[in-house]
C-alpha cells in the first residue's frame, strides 16, 4: 500500500462520563453490558459527584492531542479516540478511513503495556477497521514507560511536590509512586505491566535524586471484583508508612498521565482521608496533562515511526 499524506496519529484514552446522568451507560460499556449492582453505581456516582460531577479526561486528552499536533509537521493529522466513551475509537478509525489515511501511528495515554489495557485499545483499532471495511497500516506504540521525556516530566513532579515543604524539612518527606492495580492472575501470566511500572518508578526516583529509603511503590484503584488484585494498596501502604513514623508523603502516580477520577478522587479524597486519620500530610502534584516535556516525548514517539512514511510519500 503506497503512503498517502497525511500520516495519521491516533491517540487513545480510557474515556469518562461528562455528567452524572452518563454514568450508568459508561459503566455498562466497561462491564460489557453486564448489569451494574446498585451499590456499585451509587458508590461510583458519589465519587464523580465529589470531583464536580464529571470526568475531565476528555478535555485533558484533547489538550494533549492538540499539543502533540503543534509539535508535529504538516505531514501528520492527529485524532483522539476513547475506549469506553465518545468519541469511540472504532468510530474515529472510521473517520480516518473516510479521510483517506493509509498509514498511522497509534499510542495510548498510558505508558505501560498490559494485555488488559493497551492490547485492548489495539483490538478496538482492529474492530474499527473491520467495521468500516478500512485498510490502514497501523504502527502501534506498545509502551513508553522508560521514555526520557516521560521520566524527566515525572521527576519534575517529584521536585514540585517536595517543594511544598520548607527546604530544611524535605529530607523527611517520603515519595510514593503508584499505578492502577490489575488482577494478580494477569500479572502472573507473564504480563510486563508490573515490571514496567516499577522500572518507571525506579528511573524517576533516580532522576529526581531520591535515595532508596525515601521512596516506595504501591498500587491503587483496584477493581470491584472478588478476585485478588495486585498490591500493596495505596491506603494500606500509607498505614504501613505511618506505622514506621512517616508523617509527610508526596504521591506521584506514574501510571497515569491525566488528572481524572483515579487521581482526583482515589488519591485526593480517599487516600488523603486515610492520611489525615494517621496524622500524615499527603500532597499530590498535578498529573502530566499537557506538560510540554511530556508532550514532546509523545511527539518523538510518533516521529520515530512516522518519518519513514513521510519521507516515502514525499519522495513519490
Amino acid at each position: 500500500m503506497s503512503v498517502r499524506l497525511p500520516v495519521g496519529v491516533l491517540v487513545m484514552a480510557y474515556g469518562g462520563p461528562a455528567s452524572l446522568d452518563e454514568i450508568p451507560g459508561y459503566l455498562a460499556d466497561i462491564r460489557a453490558g453486564r448489569p451494574t449492582p446498585r451499590e456499585m453505581l451509587a458508590e461510583i456516582t458519589e465519587s464523580y459527584r465529589a470531583i464536580g460531577g464529571s470526568s475531565p479526561i476528555l478535555d485533558v486528552s484533547r489538550r494533549q492531542v492538540d499539543a502533540v499536533a503543534e509539535q508535529l509537521s504538516d505531514g501528520y493529522r492527529c485524532y483522539l479516540g476513547m475506549r469506553h466513551w465518545a468519541p469511540w475509537i472504532e468510530e474515529v478509525v472510521g473517520e480516518m478511513v473516510d479521510d483517506g489515511v493509509t498509514h498511522a501511528v497509534s499510542l495510548v495515554l498510558a505508558p505501560h503495556f498490559s494485555a488488559m489495557s493497551v492490547a485492548r485499545y489495539q483490538q478496538k483499532v482492529a474492530d474499527g477497521l473491520d467495521l468500516y471495511r478500512g485498510r490502514i497500516d497501523f504502527d502501534h506504540v506498545p509502551s513508553y514507560h522508560d521514555a526520557p521525556g516521560l521520566i524527566e516530566a515525572f521527576a519534575a513532579r517529584v521536585t514540585e511536590g517536595l517543594s511544598r515543604w520548607p527546604e530544611a524539612e524535605r529530607e523527611r518527606v517520603h515519595v510514593v509512586f503508584s499505578a492502577h492495580s490489575l488482577p494478580i492472575r494477569v500479572l502472573s501470566s507473564g504480563d510486563p505491566y508490573d515490571v514496567q511500572c516499577r522500572e518507571t518508578a525506579r528511573l524517576v526516583a533516580e532522576r529526581a535524586g531520591l535515595p532508596d529509603g525515601r521512596w516506595s511503590w504501591s498500587y491503587q484503584s483496584a477493581g470491584r471484583t472478588p478476585e485478588p488484585w495486585a498490591g500493596p494498596d495505596l491506603g494500606e501502604h500509607l498505614e504501613e508508612l505511618g506505622g514506621q513514623g512517616v508523617r509527610d508523603v508526596v504521591c506521584v502516580p506514574v501510571g497515569f498521565v491525566s488528572d481524572h477520577v483515579e487521581l482526583l478522587f482515589d488519591i485526593d479524597h480517599r487516600a488523603r482521608a486515610i492520611a489525615d486519620g494517621l496524622g500524615m500530610r499527603l500532597e499530590r502534584p498535578p498529573a502530566l496533562n499537557d506538560d510540554p516535556v511530556f508532550v514532546g516525548a509523545l511527539a518523538e514517539l510518533v516521529r520515530e515511526r512516522g518519518e519513514p512514511w513521510l519521507s516515502e510519500a514525499q519522495a513519490a
